[in-house]
């Protein structure tokens, strides 16, 4: 295999894994993470209960909830889907290790990569036997992320062409570091919100409940782990809980602006960034849209499931420009 084939392979790897984070996001607004109640089958099955003795089978399983056969399948799929990317990421692992005495063949990074995709399968398998609890799902979450950056970064790693930098560019590796901690931070809080069903808390924008900070529990609405056995599923807090979860994901949002404002200042005045500096100004923008739209429009699944999709790529282009900005000075 050559570094290009071996390229090609890190970007299909990379599209599947955005695939995965939006089926996930799916699967979740639309409250099918327990349509099969067992991992990694479905009932017993490698896909789902197809037929009328295989249903009757499956309601015994947990009586208290009869199977939705719609919620089954979109949780399989998101499985199969996973799947599939695990594999790909075993090859890279293995044609990576075949190839580490090649010039520009990373090694630790598709490692790092495949230990990263089996505590991911781990995570999937808690988050249905833990019956979705937040901490877990929000690691998952966490986790997805994570491997969509590696990905990434390796597939700009394994580029037979690296476009080098300037001495300007690199000045900028602190600011992109500072602005990434802050992305990464709001994207947890944006799982917590969505773990903890507290996207709805606050009905109106900018104000909440018509009140510029209304009645809130911090205290209870981050507490991180609780009890096992509970079922999370449609949440367990209490209004000022939520409200409280809600509250510190918007003030999140007023850091990006601040904190992003500064560094597309910086992006805009540093010649060659100017289009990845275009490029980050228009999902930031979209971003915010989805996340005021997803308030005022009570939480519409296509823009719900948008907005994960958009933190992913603000991800992705935080890293390439973090490697634009390490890339080996242009001499001369």
């Amino acid at each position: 295999m050559t570094l290009k084939t071996y390229n090609r392979l890190a970007l299909t790897a990379l599209y599947l894994t955005f695939v995965v984070i939006v089926l996930g996001a799916w699967v979740r607004l639309t409250d099918a993470g327990l349509g099969c109640p067992d991992w990694p089958g479905c009932y017993g099955h490698l896909t789902w209960p197809q037929n009328d003795e295989a249903l009757a089978a499956a309601d015994q399983v947990r009586p208290d909830r009869s199977v939705d056969v719609g919620e089954a399948i979109r949780e399989m799929v998101h499985r199969y889907a996973a799947g599939i990317l695990g594999i790909l990421v075993l090859l890279l692992a293995i044609f990576a290790w075949k190839r580490r005495d090649e010039p520009g063949q990373p090694v630790k990074l598709p490692m790092a990569l495949l230990v990263l995709i089996i505590a991911q399968a781990t995570l999937g398998a808690w988050t249905v036997t833990m019956l979705l609890k937040p901490a877990i799902v929000t690691l998952h979450l966490a986790g997805g992320m994570l491997t969509f950056s590696l990905l990434m970064w390796l597939y700009l790693a394994t580029r037979p062409a690296r476009p080098a930098n300037t001495l300007d560019q690199r000045k900028l590796r602190v600011p992109l570091v500072v602005a990434t901690s802050v992305l990464v931070a709001q994207i947890l809080l944006g799982g917590w919100v969505s773990t903890n069903y507290a996207a709805l808390s606050c009905p109106d924008f900018p104000t909440c409940m018509g009140q510029w900070w209304p009645e809130s529990n911090f205290s209870e609405g981050f507490t991180l782990w609780r009890g096992v056995g509970v079922d999370f599923e449609g949440g367990v807090l209490d209004q000022d809980a939520r409200v409280a979860i809600h509250l510190t994901h918007r003030i999140g949002a007023l850091f990006i602006v601040a904190v992003f404002g500064w560094l597309l200042l910086k992006l805009f005045r540093t010649p060659g960034l100017k289009a990845p500096a275009s490029i980050l100004t228009a999902l930031l923008t979209t971003q915010i849209t989805f996340g005021i739209l997803n308030v005022v429009l009570g939480l519409p699944l296509w823009i719900a499931v948008a907005h994960n999709g958009t933190a992913a790529l603000l991800l992705a282009c935080m890293v390439y420009l973090l490697t634009r900005t390490s890339a080996p000075q242009r001499s001369g």
